[in-house]
This record gives structure tokens, sequence and C-alpha cells, in this order.
């Protein structure tokens, strides 16, 4: 499908940004660490108590640079194909890569690989020098030595301080290969490559087995092949491509390329999931990007476009928040209220990290966010063990419950009211009936009602009660839904806050209302605000069938793109958290939910595909639908869809058969596996057959 000749998976240029924040980041949901830098992360070790709690700054051995005496041509190249950064010199005499990746499948592994190629053969050897700016410190953990393990150093200690007073401090075991000053390639040899591991691990045991997993698996010569074979899988299943701008293409291809990263592999235990920051793994010490906690960023803006495709690491978030279920509680009663509050800012225990109390206090909209993935999952995958032995239906009663206690009611609208609270425009506080807030909160409550009924589990009727008669600001004459009670129409707005009523909480109103909401909260919402927010606009107007102004918004997040590796900023000025993964994902929902019109119901899988001129093709492939997977191709007037054949040895679940249900005829389309259909360009669903009603429980 690609047209251009330039591959638009590949980021590469002759310099280095002169910002070292926007060096990309190497991660894969456990370890993350941006190149050539000092420090790295692992996924759930923090330090410092509550406010104070950020990521643990680990060590890096592989903060190396290679240099070569003679001169040379320089390039830096990030692959997106296969997660791999390299730094190449080529001289008349030698080309020497220098190849770093956090690997895909093993990801307690940390890959460094030097790889010299003679150029023209001489009988002199060619020494390249390997330059270390790395100690055996940090600032988090107080590491002692212990014994070489199988010729690699070896260190181990615990943070400083736990998360919860009184607790555990988490340990950290490293191993690496010692590193040499410098590389050879003697005169009889025309190439040679040299191997550097770093693993990381909470228990000497598991260390060594990881450490042992990486020698074994270079030895064999499958160290990096095993790490390719990973990253081809994640594409396989994943893929978003469009015929148009090259840096439109490199803009969606960075984005799944980031958020992906971000996520454990297919294989991993997601018990060892340690949750998305905003700005990943990569970052988060103390005094930056958010300390590395977990907000309503990894839910709402960021695990959409992943639970899209892959069910297995959209549960891994939301185990993630069944872990936390002790400390939600805890923060629940310490607000003096029934139920699940889960924290603004969170880290392991769940228990609240946030460093300002206002927050954890009163942006209690985080609750209603994580009730929404969680009823996206269900009706992705029907998978309704999630919700027994997997706990969910304990997430989803215990934040209605705690909505339920949150509420006041007031005699003289006869609606219930939430009070004194921060809506997801932080430029207010302690405002009364934040529309975004009570939204979501109706919404909560009546996916709570819906659950009951699947599990049959008496419901109790206030939930059913409290989400009928739940105050939903509306101003019926200006016919627009102003952010709060004594909101002013024209005040300045931070970020996406009302305009979030259509999508992704999908909140019924008339078109009208949906164009005034977009009109009027766009001209005062901050241009410098945070990169997300023009996503959610982008998906406004395709709703309302404007594919242009759509794109002219969607267009502006081009500013918050630092090249060359497509590194995203929070802030179009450079500012704010860098790798800023919210960003991302607001604007990949742009093109998986706003483009394709994608909505996750109940009922079906809705579609309403709509692209603007400079794009003629937009491919969605790998859409996981009750365990089918589905390739989407929209074009100007036409639009394919195929479900893939599955594998007889694949061992993934009996997936449901399906159909198209077009909108404006009505007609229905199965949908054979192995079979695509085409039709003109409209709207319909893709929904569980009618004859197919063993395979969906609702």
């Amino acid at each position: 499908m690609m047209t251009d000749p330039v591959d638009p998976y590949i980021f590469s240029s002759d310099t280095l940004p002169s910002d070292p924040r926007f060096l990309p980041p190497l991660a894969n949901g456990r370890l993350g660490w941006r190149v050539f830098g000092t420090i790295m992360h692992m996924g759930g070790i923090y330090n410092g108590e509550r406010g104070a709690c950020h990521r643990a700054d680990i060590p890096c051995p592989l903060a190396v640079k290679m240099r070569i005496e003679e001169e040379g041509t320089h390039s830096y190249t990030l692959d997106t194909h296969t997660g791999i950064f390299t730094h190449s010199i080529l001289t008349s005499r030698v080309q020497a890569s220098q190849l770093f990746y956090a690997h895909r499948q093993y990801p307690n592994l940390l890959v460094m690989e030097v790889f010299l190629q003679r150029q023209k053969t001489t009988e002199e050897p060619i020494t390249v020098t390997l330059e270390s700016s790395f100690t055996p410190y940090s600032d988090d953990i107080t590491f002692q030595n212990a014994p070489d393990y199988k010729g690699g150093r070896h260190i181990f200690g615990q943070t400083k301080s736990p998360e919860v007073p009184g607790g555990l401090s988490p340990s950290m075991h490293l191993i690496w290969t010692p590193l040499t000053t410098s590389v050879t390639l003697l005169p009889d040899q025309s190439q040679s490559r040299w191997g550097f591991l770093v693993a990381a691990a909470e228990s000497s045991e598991s260390v060594q087995a990881c450490f042992d997993t990486g020698l074994e698996l270079f030895e064999h010569g499958d160290l990096q092949t095993s790490h390719l074979r990973a990253w081809a899988e994640l594409w396989l299943g994943s893929r978003v491509e469009l015929a148009g701008p090259l840096p439109l293409s490199r803009a969606v291809i960075g984005c799944m390329f980031y958020l992906l990263s971000a996520f454990p592999s297919l294989t991993e235990a997601p018990s060892l999931f340690g949750g998305v920051s905003p700005g990943g793994l990569s970052n988060g010490g103390q005094g930056q990007d958010y300390w590395g906690h977990v907000f309503w960023d990894q839910d709402t803006w960021i695990y959409p476009s992943i639970a899209l495709f892959y069910p297995k690491l959209a549960r891994a978030v939301l185990d993630y928040r069944v872990r936390t279920i002790e400390g939600a509680k805890a923060n629940a009663e310490q607000q003096g209220y029934k139920g699940l509050k889960f924290p603004w800012e969170s880290a392991v225990s769940g228990q609240e990290v946030c460093p300002d109390d206002i927050y954890g206090q009163q942006e209690i909209h985080i609750n209603g966010d994580v009730i929404l993935a969680f009823q996206q999952y269900l009706y992705l995958t029907q998978d309704l063990e999630m919700f027994k032995e997997g706990r969910g239906s304990e997430v989803v009663w215990g934040v209605a419950d705690y909505w339920v206690s949150r509420v006041t009611w007031n005699p003289e609208d006869q609606h219930y009211h939430i009070r004194g609270v921060m809506p997801p425009d932080e430029y207010y506080y302690n405002v009364d009936n934040s529309v975004y807030t009570n939204s979501v909160a109706k919404n909560s409550l009546q996916f709570a009602v819906e659950l009951a009924g699947l599990l049959q589990h008496p419901a109790p009727p206030e939930w059913q009660e409290v989400a009928d008669k739940l105050k939903i600001p509306f101003d019926e004459e200006l016919k627009y839904h102003p952010e709060f009670d004594g909101y002013r129409k024209g005040s300045p707005v931070k970020q996406a806050d009302a305009v979030m009523l259509g999508y992704p909480l999908g909140l019924s109103m008339s078109l009208e209302v949906r164009r005034n909401d977009l009109e009027w909260y766009e001209t005062v919402t901050d241009p410098h605000g945070p990169a997300m927010t023009w996503g959610m606009f982008a998906v406004g107007w395709l709703e309302l069938s404007e594919a242009q102004k759509a794109q002219q918004l969607l267009d502006k997040c081009f500013e918050n793109i630092q090249g060359p590796f497509q590194v995203w900023s929070e802030s179009s000025d450079g500012s704010g958290a860098v790798n800023f993964l919210t960003g991302m994902g607001g604007f990949l929902q742009a093109f998986l939910f706003g483009y394709t019109g994608f909505r996750v119901q109940k009922d079906g899988l809705y579609f309403a595909p709509l692209i603007p001129d400079e794009m003629a093709v937009l491919s969605v492939k790998g859409v996981n639908y009750l365990s089918n997977k589905l390739d989407l191709l929209v074009e100007k007037q036409e639009v394919s869809l195929a479900v893939r054949k599955q594998a007889e040895d694949s061992g993934s679940e009996e997936p449901c058969p399906l159909e198209i249900v077009l909108e404006s005829s009505g007609k229905i389309i199965p949908l054979i596996p192995g079979q695509t259909v085409t039709f003109p360009r409209q709207a319909g669903k893709i929904k569980k057959q009618r004859s197919s009603s063993y395979c969906w429980p609702l």
C-alpha cells in the first residue's frame, strides 16, 4: 500500500537532538531507558513515601558512546519495525555499528551489540573506543556488590524508602557484562560482533536466571532474532498505516511504536506489569515527568488504542487496577466514603501518591475513567472470567458504592449532585457538578447494574436511582454543556473536558449540541495545553462528518512531535513530560476511533469511516473483536473488511462468527474467515451472527 519509497517505520538522522530529553526511549513494559542515558527504570520500582514517591533511578551499564579516531560519517537510526536503535560510523576502513534494544520477549534484558565490518582489505587492526559514563550508584537505591556471576558484575540493594510508611522497600539486582574500553577487529577478521547484556530483576535468583537466558541466546545466535520475532508478532497483530503525507504516516507509526513499547510482552505474566505513566518507563525520576505515577492517562488516553488490538495487554491494565483494590478502599475510607476511590496518582499500593492533596481529593473522575476501561474490555472480549475470578466485579461495584456515598440529594431540582470536585480542566477546582465527572459517574453506575445482571448479582437499587437522577449540566437556552455549575461561557479551558461527552463517554445529544460544544470550547482552549486535547476535538468533528476540520485540528499535534525520533512533548513548546504517551494516545484515537468511526458498544463494534482529502487510504489491521482478528481498509468511496483465518494450532479461543449490518440499507453481510467483503463507504456495525448466541452472554 505504501507508495513513498521512504520507509515510514525508520526514523534516521545524521545528528542527535540538541536536547537529550528527546533521545529515543527504548522500553518493553518492564524496563525503560533513554539511549546513551545513565539512568533506567523498572516497572513497579519506586522510592519515597506517599507524595515523595517516584520511579527509582537505576544506573544503566549501557551508557556508552562509540568513538573512532579517523573521520567518518555518523548516522542515528530508530527502526520501529524492530525496536532497535543504531549508531553507525562509516569510514574508508570500517563500518562500526552500535545497536541498542530493550528485549521484547525477555523483558528483564537490555542489550548492546557492537558490529565492525571492514570496508577494504588491509592487514591492520581496527579499534573502536567505547566511552562509558556508567557508575554503579543511585540516589534512590543503596547498592552493594555481590560476587560476579558467570563473568558478569552483580550489584544489589533496596530502595531507601517504601511507598507506604511501614511497608517493604523493593529490592533490585543488576548483572551486566563488564564493559571494555575498546573493541578491535583483528587483521585476519573481515567482521566481528560483541554483545553486552544487562539483566535487572527483584531477586538474586531471578536476575541470574535472566542473565543465563541472555547468555544462552547470545551463544546460539538467537538474542537479537528472538527480539525481532517478538516485534514482528506485535506488528502483525496491530498495524495502522495510511497512504498520505509522510510526516503523518511517521507520526501514526511512532505513536503505535511507543505505546506498544509501554506494554508487556504477549508472553509475560501480567502480574509483573506496573501500569503506564504519562512519560513511560524511560522517564519518571524524582521531580520529572509526573514522577512515573499512573494517572487517568493510562485508562482514558493510552488504553483504548491498545485494547482494540490486544485483549491480553488490555487485561494487564485491568489487572494492575485490581491489584490496587486495597489501596483504593483505604483512599475512600480516608475521605469518609464507601467503596473504592482509585488514586489520582498511583504507584504500586493504590494509595494516593499525588504530591498535592487537592488533586487526590477532588479529581475523582479517575474512578469513572477506570470503569470505562473495564466496560470496553467486556464489550470487546466477552471475557466474564475477568469479572469473576479476575475480581473485575469488585472494581466495578466498589466504584458504584463510592459514587452513591459521594453524591448529595438536592430537593430543589430533584437531582443528585457531586460537589467540590476538580474536572479534567484543571484550571478550576472545588466546583459542583463537573459535567464530565457526573457523566462518567453515571456511566459507571449504569455499567455496575448491567454487570450485576450478567453475573446474577443483586444490584442495590441506589445504583440505578443515582444514575437516573444524577445532574448532567446543560444550558437549555444556549444548547451546550457548561463544564460545571457556574461556568461562564468563554472562560479559558486547559484541555479536553466537555468535548469528551460525545466520545469517549457516548452521552446522547443532538448534532446541534455536539457542534456547539466543539465550536465554543475550541476557541477558549489553551493552545499550549496538553497534547492529547486536539485528538478529541478531531473525533468530535468526524462525528459531524467534517473530515477536513478534524485534520486541521489534528495537525496542531505536530507542534508536540520533537524530531527526528518522533518523541512527543506534553506542550507544544517542548516543555512538560517527554515521550508523552498521553498525547500519542489522543492522536491515535483520532485515527482508530475518528477516521474509522469505531465505537465499542454492548451490541456491536460500530463504524462510520471517513478520511480527509490528504489521505487516500487508511488501513487498520489486527482489530480484535470477540476473538476475531479484523483487517479494515478505508478508501474515499469504499470500505473493505476481512476476518483473518485462524491457524488451527493457534491456541486462541474459538472466535464468535460475525456479520456486518449496514446502516443505510439494513443489509446483512456474513464475515467468513479468510474472505474480504467490500461495500460503499457508509456507517454500520460488526456484530455476532444471529445464529451464534452461544458465544456471547449478553
